[in-house]
């Protein structure tokens, strides 16, 4: 047989199979979009790792396909992992909170709704939370005409939502567990949230109502630590200088904030200082150390401002020498030393955040 007659055959058989090839390819593609989460913290920090980029990433995506998103025709399927922890209880909470944290940044910014999402969470695997969203693609007709097969895509959607759905079903509620029902919710006042880390001032009212001006700064290092130094000074005399009263004390301190909104505390505290009080006959001037344990809570009252309530006991070691005045001439008396054991700090602490 002529091998013209042979390749002409060939053609005649593969032709159609090949024209076919494109029309029956894969119409979607899914794009998977990743955010890392700090260790045990549920805090979705856009600057950490490559969070940033991600979220550009899937805001161009949701912006070019938004119609169909609101319309339900393209669904966004949210995984939250969290393995970090002790227990699967908060391992299942944290993650919760994660897919929550990824929902409020795309409802606030792209204008989403919860019913936009199909959320599922997993106490295993890591520290990071998943968006995936399955695009038509756009395919050439044999025509050579540009055929966009969004059209096909409601009863796809509703496939690939109906598999997700029956695969969170038959999982176990101890592995994982369907939250569609539940909307996403943006960060309460009352949380602590990212822009609580850094610096703030703080006014101790109990110290200022005693007349001692008091002035302290904390760096709240992350969402468990925080370090602080409290300064107070003053100086006071009267009835011709036969009362005195001054102070100066430098107090840091060292904190760990716990519970779910990281607003209680326990902390060691350190204070050294001088002091001259003559409240009576004998005056009393010298130096002190000491230190102990602190606890307390704060009490948000708007953005900037929270009402820090603080206690603490320990030992604190007294050094002075005791004097009398007599005609405006000090006379001294001995010098003693003291130990005293119990509360040794209290504040009723104003706290303004930085901005």
């Amino acid at each position: 047989m002529d091998k013209s007659v042979i390749i002409k055959k060939l053609l005649v058989l593969f032709i159609p199979v090949l024209a076919c090839l494109p029309l029956s390819a894969q119409e979607q593609t899914d794009t998977v979009y990743m955010f890392r989460f700090v260790s045990t913290e549920d805090m979705f920090y856009i600057p950490f790792r490559d969070n940033q980029d991600e979220l550009l990433r899937l805001s161009e995506c949701v912006k070019q396909h938004k119609q169909q998103i609101l319309e339900g025709k393209i669904p966004l399927y949210v995984d939250g992992y969290c393995n970090s922890l002790d227990s699967q209880t908060e391992n299942m909470r944290i993650a919760k909170t994660r897919s929550n944290r990824v929902k409020s940044e795309l409802i606030i910014r792209q204008g989403l709704h919860e019913s936009s999402f199909i959320t599922r969470n997993h106490a295993d695997s890591g520290d990071y939370v998943t968006v995936r969203i399955a695009v038509s693609l756009h395919r050439e007709t044999e025509t050579g005409q540009g055929e966009d097969t969004t059209t096909e895509q409601p009863v796809q959607s509703r496939s690939m939502k109906e598999e997700y759905q029956k695969q969170t079903e038959t999982a176990t509620t101890s592995d994982i567990r369907e939250e569609t029902t539940e909307p996403a919710q943006t960060v309460p006042a009352t949380e602590a949230k990212a822009g609580d880390y850094g610096f703030t001032l703080r006014l101790n009212l109990l110290r200022w109502a005693t007349l001692t001006p008091d002035l302290g700064i904390e760096w709240r290092i992350n969402r468990n630590w925080g370090i602080q130094v409290n300064g107070s000074w003053t100086s006071w005399s009267w009835d011709n200088k036969e009362r005195r009263y001054a102070l100066l004390e430098i107090s840091p301190e060292l904190r760990h904030y716990i519970g779910k909104e990281k607003r209680g505390y326990l902390g060691a505290m350190y204070h050294m200082g001088s002091f001259n009080y003559k409240l009576g006959d004998t005056g009393k001037q010298g130096d002190l150390t000491g230190g102990g344990l602190t606890g307390g809570y704060q009490m948000r009252l708007n953005n900037s401002i929270s009402l820090d309530l603080s206690i603490g006991a320990g030992c604190t070691h007294a050094e002075y020498e005791k004097y009398t005045v007599t005609d405006g001439v000090r006379i001294k008396q001995g010098k003693a030393n003291k130990n005293y054991w119990g509360i040794n700090h209290a504040g009723i602490t104003l706290v303004w955040q930085f901005k």
